[in-house]
């Protein structure tokens, strides 16, 4: 306990020079600590949105703005599909279960998801208050939703036209709050989920053939003023409705061989892989962290370099309390081990400094991106692989105590009594 208390003065008897190691350590190590925050959250976001969900089928265009659009919910899709085509693959005999998307628009920047119920059984997402819909036109939200936005059962409102939050409100069509889910940590928490029919009641008066919308207004003005949502919602037959795509679990594993091929050749639809455009998309973020793990890695070096010279020095300035120490029955050892107690202080404080600020530089982005609770979670994580980061700064401290602490071992008493003098 003693080194300890000599190492912490020792080491806090130059402050400026402590205060600059710590700074220099707690950036390289506040950098890794990012990087392994970063990556937990996506791979826990990629594992916890993608489970089950084999393809998705959809339009024809990019497959990752498909994965990105229709599973984890962060870009726009790159167009509808017939819904008569997305049943038909229910008759596949390589496909276990077809869950519809229909997206849109949205409430306050919130996804308006027209789905069914499946889509819920998918991600075992309890019911928290009330109950799922039964007819269009009724919603339920999201425990994020729900949460940010001060919702409770029994609640209407007006969603708006598009994925943004900045279209205009579709003001004649009002949804119904009849059920709330629990916390999932996954997709479901920040969208709100309807029935298909609502997307289709909300969105197909507007694709109807303007001649026969013409006619009905002049052949019975005060009929189509009292039309209910029932008949709009009968107005399209199933092949000249559309949903955004459809997500797809396979019978067999052996179906991922063949049946996105038979899609992509036969159909005028597009199966985009979650597997396979997750890698891409992590081996594409993968350059920029090469980068930034690069950076940090010249910071760590900076900061051993600087802890060095700072031990170093040290040794050379106190040769004459070592001395005062070796005559008081100090061994060599002691000695060398009150350097390298203080280079574990430093890792230490560097250690604790930097998994906070890493923890901090995690929330602000999510923040900053609109991330939060998609693919970073909204609060702090502590994997396992953290542990590396206290391991770094162990290894980068003693590493650069080793060489000022062996020349104190080495060191003769009357040497140390003659640069005493």
């Amino acid at each position: 306990m003693k080194t300890f208390t000599y190492a912490w003065r020792y080491l806090w008897a130059r402050p400026m020079g402590a205060l600059l190691n710590v700074l220099l350590l707690t950036l390289g190590l506040s950098s890794i600590t990012f990087l392994l925050l970063v990556s937990h959250h996506m791979e826990r976001a990629f594992d916890r949105d993608l489970a089950g969900i084999d393809v998705v089928v959809g339009a024809k265009g990019s497959p990752m703005q498909l994965i990105l659009a229709g599973v984890l919910h962060l870009d726009v899709p790159p167009g509808n599909v017939n819904f008569a085509a997305v049943k038909a693959l229910e008759k596949n005999p390589l496909v276990a279960q077809v869950i519809p998307i229909s997206l849109g628009d949205n409430y306050q920047s919130y996804r308006i998801v027209g789905t069914t119920h499946a889509y819920v059984a998918h991600y075992q997402a309890p019911l928290a208050q009330g109950r799922l819909w039964d007819a269009p036109m009724q919603v339920v939200l999201g425990a994020t939703v729900a949460r940010k936005l001060g919702m409770a059962v029994g609640q209407s409102f007006a969603g708006s036209h598009g994925l943004g939050g900045t279209g205009h409100k579709h003001g004649d069509h009002d949804y119904q709050v009849v059920g709330i889910l629990g916390a999932t940590g996954s997709v479901l928490d920040r969208l709100i989920l309807t029935d298909s029919a609502s997307v289709w009641r909300v969105h197909e008066p507007a694709h109807m053939d303007q001649g026969e919308a013409k006619d009905d207004h002049d052949t019975d003005h005060d009929h189509h003023d009292d039309h209910d949502d029932h008949d709009t919602e009968e107005a399209l037959p199933d092949d000249k409705r559309e949903v955004t795509m459809a997500l797809v679990r396979y019978t067999t594993p052996m179906a991922a061989v063949s049946f996105p091929r038979w899609v992509n050749t036969t159909t005028d639809m597009q199966a985009a892989a979650p597997a396979l455009e997750v890698t891409r998309l992590l081996h594409m973020l993968g350059l920029g962290t090469d980068v930034l793990r690069a950076f940090a890695g010249m910071l760590l070096l900076t900061a051993g370099l600087s802890v060095f010279i700072a031990l170093w020095s040290a040794v050379r300035e106190r040769r004459g309390d070592l001395a005062l120490l070796r005559m008081l029955g100090a061994p060599a050892s002691r000695i060398a081990a009150l350097l390298l107690t203080e280079a574990l202080w430093l890792a230490l404080l560097s250690s604790l400094c930097a998994l906070v600020l890493g923890q901090l530089f995690v929330l602000g982005l999510g923040a900053m991106l609109g991330l939060e609770s998609a693919l970073l979670a909204a609060g702090m994580l502590w994997p396992l692989t953290l542990l590396l980061v206290p391991a770094l700064a162990v290894l980068v401290s003693l590493g650069a105590a080793l060489l000022p602490a062996w020349d104190a071992y080495r060191s003769d008493v009357l040497q140390l009594l003659q640069s005493r003098g």
